[in-house]
């Protein structure tokens, strides 16, 4: 069974930097991975993912420019960078695995076959 855990999260301030963690059980070289966020009363949203060897990044229009994602496959782990963030941001961001094959750009919740709990991250303004 496949395990994410996300850590990282935290209060900063509007302008600040954090950077997200996730480790997961697996051997993740072959998984398309992917970051995602839910606010208080809102749906979870696609933040960013990265395909398998880091070979394409896609990133919501939202945080393109100020987040960047990125992956050690030989420690089985995702980051995300989180520059310039803004009070938007806040939301509980969880990592998701997708350990099916794909060539295609993967931005849908149902997309994703293995999630972790999740992280808080609140931005003051």
């Amino acid at each position: 069974q496949v395990q994410l855990v996300e850590s990282g999260g935290g209060l900063v301030q509007a302008g600040g930097s954090l950077r997200l963690s996730c480790a997961a059980s697996g051997r993740t070289f072959n998984w398309y991975m992917g970051w995602f966020r839910q606010a208080p009363g809102k749906e979870r949203e696609f933040v960013a993912a990265i395909s398998r060897s880091s070979a394409l990044t896609f990133y919501a229009d939202s945080v393109k420019g100020r987040f960047t994602i990125s992956r050690d496959d030989a420690k089985n782990a995702l980051s995300l960078q989180m520059n310039s963030l803004k009070p938007e941001d806040t939301a509980v961001y969880y990592c998701a695995a997708r350990t099916r094959l794909t060539a295609a750009i993967r931005t849908a919740v149902n997309d994703y076959d293995y999630w972790g709990q999740g992280t808080q991250v609140t931005v003051s303004s």
